[in-house]
């Protein structure tokens, strides 16, 4: 065993073994199998590739940062839009209703069925389209790209944000679970002591 492997638990994890045979036990479907029972929100990703609008389904997006409002996704190295979005200045995230179940599909298919519906987007005065109808999204330019495994980890800084101001679509955010789509439903309330 190597000094490296051997020291492999530090606390801040610079000494994590990077190569994944040297994570015994651990295979790619155990590990697929154990995220998917983890609810992830489902957002859309949209952005301008200078010929054509280019966008895709993520369930990785994160706040990381208030103060500079810096949020973050990843994507998959092996994906139809990496090209675009790595000489890309800016993007539009969408944070998802539970009615916009059919875009979450749209966007997970084919890249060319994407924006065929022209009912179903505009673009903003910046440039990126923008879908019609979903509760909340952000303008971001984008910070950083860091490779990361098998996928790119982006970072954004947040310039716009648009929000509803309709309580029903925004209590019901749209949620991707073992395979599947959901809506939250509450376990009780500060009311009734639950």
């Amino acid at each position: 065993m190597s000094d490296r492997a051997e020291n492999a638990d530090t606390v801040d994890g610079s000494d994590l073994p990077r190569d994944p045979e040297l994570a015994p036990g651990i295979c790619a479907e155990d590990y697929r199998a154990a995220l998917r029972r983890h609810p992830a929100g489902v957002t859309i990703v949209t952005l301008d590739s200078g010929s054509g609008p280019v966008g895709f389904t993520a369930s990785s997006f994160s706040s990381v940062s208030l103060a500079p409002p810096l949020v973050s996704f990843n994507i998959a190295n092996t994906s139809s839009s990496i090209d675009a979005l790595h000489s890309a200045g800016s993007l539009v995230i969408h944070l998802l209703g539970e009615h916009q179940q059919h875009l979450a599909q749209r966007f997970s298919r084919s890249a060319d069925q994407r924006f065929s519906d022209e009912s179903l987007w505009a673009r903003l005065d910046t440039g990126e389209p923008v879908l019609h109808g979903t509760p909340s999204w952000m303008r971001v330019i984008v910070d950083q790209l860091i490779p990361v495994g098998d996928h790119t980890l982006v970072i954004g800084l947040v310039t716009r944000v648009h929000a509803e101001a309709d309580d029903d679509s925004a209590a019901a955010p749209l949620l991707y679970h073992e395979g599947r789509y959901y809506r939250p439903t509450p376990l009780g309330s500060a009311n009734n002591g639950n």
